[in-house]
């Protein structure tokens, strides 16, 4: 099948590297000229497990190319996946999804034959409406179908994610635009393991947004469980443990730490927590309110922690920060808590040197105050503590970085803020261990 896909960020051009793994032709839109370029040459502008490898053979094989041209996109293909950012308002009261109604009314009237026009991009609850008022609008030629087919990828998993999906999400209203999305996604279909779920459009919209709403408020429970068991001298991991076994509740999404971030989950909760007020779902909006309280909450959480750690004032202390992508298997540092974290801490007047595996270019330039480390060992030598802030597995896996490290510190004081590592290891080679809603290990 001839596929395009229509913006090539952190979601897009993970999937049209998929989409050309299931078999297809793909052709992706990427009106960033240099990005494009890049992409086209096989250089990924951004790290994602998996999809380097994929983006050379395809590019190389020629199943896989880029332009900057939407008319070369609508003659090429006959389905069209839009994956365009939809960033928060500057108001910050819902989606801005102009990058979404821009790339279907500049799509649509350059159509010459019928097409399907599928959205990925995650959007306010009623923008299909709007969208397929412009294609009754602006169509040239009948038979332009639009389907909505929210992407639940995580990051660091986007690859994966594609070609593994557990599910299959298609929003639409024709026979016509299910048998597209039918042979669009053949391949994986065919495989018999994954739920293909027809519905309406709106009930699409809703779908993706209350999962990602259901998925922040189990993890800003249990990190307010974590602050009662901080108080009560329990722990929060025995605890996660112990009600996760309930089938109805689950381990998933049940660790605790310096909560979400990332370019979905924040700005995803705060649109639909926006948009549920405006409909008058009072009940839903302060829960959803609530689970952002707590998120917001976590950062400064954590420097209670690490000051508690430290035992003294932190002002004039250098601090190893490992960790500085939002979660380990991507560069994304887009709301990244680590980040949040190291703001706070030099506002403090402590000295985050900060380390990560992947994520350090797009952290300088986003934060070119901050001071970075190129190596593990260069961010822990001499440091006061050190703080785990992205459970990348070189920081939580390797046993020989505990012992390796032991002898560069200042003090030998891990503060985990992740509550990912196991702490034996750590406090065998004579460390103490501190962690989120649990007593200290030493």
């Amino acid at each position: 099948m001839r596929v395009s896909v229509i913006g090539c960020g952190h979601l897009g051009a993970p999937h049209a590297a998929a989409m050309a793994e299931l078999g297809h032709e793909v052709i992706g839109v990427e009106l960033d000229a240099e990005k494009c370029r890049a992409l086209g040459a096989g250089k990924p502008p951004f790290y994602e497990a998996s999809f380097e490898e994929l983006l050379v053979k395809h590019t190389g094989s020629g199943r896989l190319r880029f332009t900057t041209d939407m008319r070369e996109a609508a003659d090429f293909a006959d389905l069209h996946f839009v994956s365009v950012g939809t960033p928060l308002r500057k108001d910050g009261n819902g989606y801005d999804v102009a990058q979404v109604i821009g790339a279907v009314r500049s799509l649509v009237p350059l159509l010459s034959r019928p097409a399907t026009i599928v959205g990925k991009s995650t959007v306010t609850v009623g923008t299909v409406a709007r969208l397929q008022e412009i294609i009754d609008t602006d169509a040239q030629v009948p038979g332009v179908d639009l389907v909505w087919n929210p992407e639940f990828l995580r990051e660091g998993h986007a690859v994966q994610d594609s070609l593994f999906p557990d599910r299959i999400v298609a929003g639409l209203t024709s026979p016509q635009a299910r048998a597209a999305i039918e042979e669009v996604y053949a391949p994986i279909l065919a495989r018999g393991d994954v739920a293909l779920i027809v519905t309406d459009p709106p009930t699409a919209e809703v779908l993706k947004s209350a999962a990602n709403a259901f998925l922040t408020t189990k993890i800003s429970f249990i990190n307010a469980m974590a602050q009662v068991c901080d108080i009560a001298g329990a722990d929060v991991n025995a605890v996660a443990y112990g009600i996760g076994i309930d089938p109805r509740i689950g381990h998933g999404g049940m660790r605790p730490g310096i909560g979400y971030g990332g370019g979905c989950l924040p700005k995803d909760v705060a649109a639909f927590t926006h948009r549920v007020g405006e409909l008058g779902a009072q009940e839903a909006h302060q829960l959803l309110s609530a689970v952002e309280a707590v998120n917001a909450g976590r950062a400064p959480a954590a420097v209670t922690l690490i000051e508690k750690a430290h035992g003294s004032p932190i002002s004039g202390r250098t601090i190893a920060l490992l960790g500085a992508a939002f979660k380990a298997g991507t560069s994304d540092v887009r709301d990244s808590p680590a980040l949040r974290l190291a703001g706070l801490l030099v506002e403090r007047g402590a000295r985050p040197v900060i380390y990560d595996p992947e994520a350090l270019a797009a952290a300088r330039m986003l934060h070119p105050e901050l001071a970075y480390a190129e190596t593990v060992e260069q961010a822990v030598t001499g440091a006061d503590l050190v703080v785990l802030a992205t459970e990348w597995p070189e920081f939580t896996s390797d046993p020989k970085l505990p012992i390796a490290a032991a002898d560069l510190v200042a003090s030998r004081v891990l503060v985990d803020v992740r509550n990912a590592v196991e702490s034996d290891a750590w406090v065998a080679a004579g460390w103490e261990v501190w962690q989120l809603g649990r007593p200290p290990r030493r």
